[in-house]
């Protein structure tokens, strides 16, 4: 079964009845997740963010709300939409988590067929009749470009849509984006100014960029900031010698990122030179775990010709979880000098292994590390160039000072999380019933 996306999605429906069957509805509105974004990723073994958020927002409300929960997708294959079998859901959801937490345990055969089966369960099934109000939940940005699919699927559905945004930087900064990510991302944004009831930002950032782009053609709307939850995790004693051969007395440093232009790794990698020029062999080691982007070929080139580089910076893409984990927790600090984030989930989860990190002085940063991280400018190459001598030495004095500070730091859970969603779901209820 090859995915594709139609260009023309179509619903399965039933012959439409009255939407309170019945008599009176029921108070607590049904709730209906989107995971069409889940379902389009079921070949790939490593998760990217919004991946990851689409899967707790399914495992948490099925944790929370399972008698008023239902999910529903854009098929990848064929394009329709409707609802998901519940039993099929949980199933599939476990097979995403065992396939990202130990991607290096499955044959790429194996996944695809598996895959394959559990898109052939989950194929969409008609909309039942509503007998309660509806909130039409996406966690994800998937088809929200189709203002009249998401209008159909509005109808269809008898239900408000609520939508969690998680950048748009396409629009604020669209040399970073694909060379179709401004257009793109304006139809999101206009899909939501039409008909979104609710809207949830990642970061007061995001919201605050939201802003230009949403009209008053709905008065009522409901908006809030529910920052991306980080649960702390166990950090696995993985040894590092199948990432970093080299002897381990040599620091290292960690910059998690897809590598394309809004991330910054030129930066890095001009520091990495200078540094390997300065200090030869003892110079720190440089890990780049992400997977390679768009619009890239200066790093790239950079990465896979530059012979000072050799041996200093390493690649690591499709890296499971696990390994993941035990590498940012052994490193000197976390790396992210981005030009551009909407919410900067490597920062927070950084910090709540208890790593160190060195950021780009960016209003979403601060507002996920707060007074903690060590701020720079993304364009003051000396500046970081300073900063990783300066973690990289023994008892570092300005890497233990931000180990002080990260005493008064905390996460928020993802348990605090959805609990903003759940109020926003309770928000946008009441306006339904009204």
């Amino acid at each position: 079964m090859k995915p594709f996306r139609a260009f023309a999605p179509m619903l399965l429906t039933r012959t439409w009845v009255p939407q309170w069957l019945g008599g009176r509805p029921s108070e607590d509105a049904e709730v209906v997740l989107d995971l069409s974004r889940l379902l389009s990723r079921s070949y790939h073994v490593t998760p990217t963010g919004i991946d990851r958020v689409e899967f707790v927002y399914a495992r948490e409300l099925l944790d929370r709300i399972p008698d008023r929960l239902a999910f529903a997708a854009v098929h990848p294959a064929g394009g329709y939409y409707g609802r998901l079998p519940v039993g099929a859901v949980r199933q599939f959801l476990s097979f995403t988590d065992a396939r990202w937490q130990n991607p290096d345990a499955f044959d790429p055969q194996a996944v695809r067929a598996a895959a394959n089966r559990h898109l052939l369960a989950l194929r969409p099934r008609p909309v039942p009749t509503a007998d309660r109000r509806r909130i039409y939940l996406q966690a994800s940005h998937h088809h929200l470009d189709d203002i009249d699919l998401v209008a159909a699927i509005l109808k269809r559905e008898r239900a408000r849509l609520i939508a969690l945004i998680h950048d748009v930087i396409p629009l604020t900064h669209p040399e970073f984006a694909r060379s179709d990510g401004q257009a793109r991302h304006a139809k999101v944004m206009r899909t939501i100014d039409r008909h979104a009831s609710g809207i949830i930002g990642n970061s007061a950032a995001t919201i605050a960029a939201v802003g230009a782009h949403l009209t008053d053609a709905r008065g009522d709307r409901v908006i809030r900031v529910a920052h991306l939850g980080t649960d702390p995790a166990e950090l696995p004693s993985t040894s590092r010698s199948t990432i970093l051969p080299a002897s381990p007395e040599v620091p290292y440093f960690v910059c998690v990122a897809t590598i394309e232009p809004r991330k910054n790794h030129l930066l890095l990698l001009n520091v990495w030179r200078r540094l390997v020029e300065t200090l030869g062999s003892a110079a720190p080691k440089l890990v780049l775990i992400g997977r390679r982007g768009w619009e890239n070929e200066n790093a790239i080139d950079m990465i896979e010709r530059c012979t000072a580089l050799s041996g200093h910076v390493i690649e690591a893409s499709d890296m499971s979880d696990r390994v993941m984990q035990a590498m940012l927790g052994g490193a000197q600090a976390l790396l992210l000098p981005s030009f551009a984030e909407g919410f900067g989930m490597p920062v927070s989860e950084a910090l709540a292994a208890g790593v160190p990190v060195i950021c780009s002085d960016i209003a979403a940063l601060r507002e996920v590390g707060g007074e903690t991280p060590d701020y720079l400018d993304p364009l003051d190459g000396l500046g970081w160039l300073e900063a990783v001598i300066a973690y990289s030495r023994p008892g570092s004095p300005r890497r233990a000072a931000q180990l002080d500070r990260m005493a008064r730091w905390r996460p928020v859970s993802w348990a605090e999380h959805i609990d903003v969603v759940e109020a926003t779901i309770d928000s946008v209820g009441a306006m339904a019933r009204g």
